[in-house]
């Protein structure tokens, strides 16, 4: 009975959980759902919207529509840059 009690559990065979390649593809579902939502979004403003097409919008327009562009692009760059560059933690 104490022979079972000191018994070291025996290690588990098959394929363990591998958790760096876990987080390897949750930054990989980020990126891609956070360019895609952007995507939709200046789709939406710039064609559904007219705001991006100069046939159909003032120049006002155009220039704030673009600059938006520019800037939320630059942001998600650099979100996407910070994103891969941190080390994920395992839990």
């Amino acid at each position: 009975m104490e022979e079972e009690q000191n018994k070291a559990p025996e290690k588990q065979e098959g394929p363990q959980f591998d958790w760096e390649l876990f987080g390897y593809f949750i930054k990989i579902i980020r990126t891609i759902f956070v360019g895609l939502f952007w995507m939709m979004v200046n789709v939406f403003v710039g064609i559904y919207l007219g705001l991006g097409i100069p046939s159909e919008s003032t120049p006002l327009r155009l220039f704030f529509f673009y600059t938006w562009f520019l800037l939320t692009l630059a942001a998600y760059i650099y979100w996407v840059w910070k994103m891969w560059n941190k080390k994920m933690k395992a839990p």
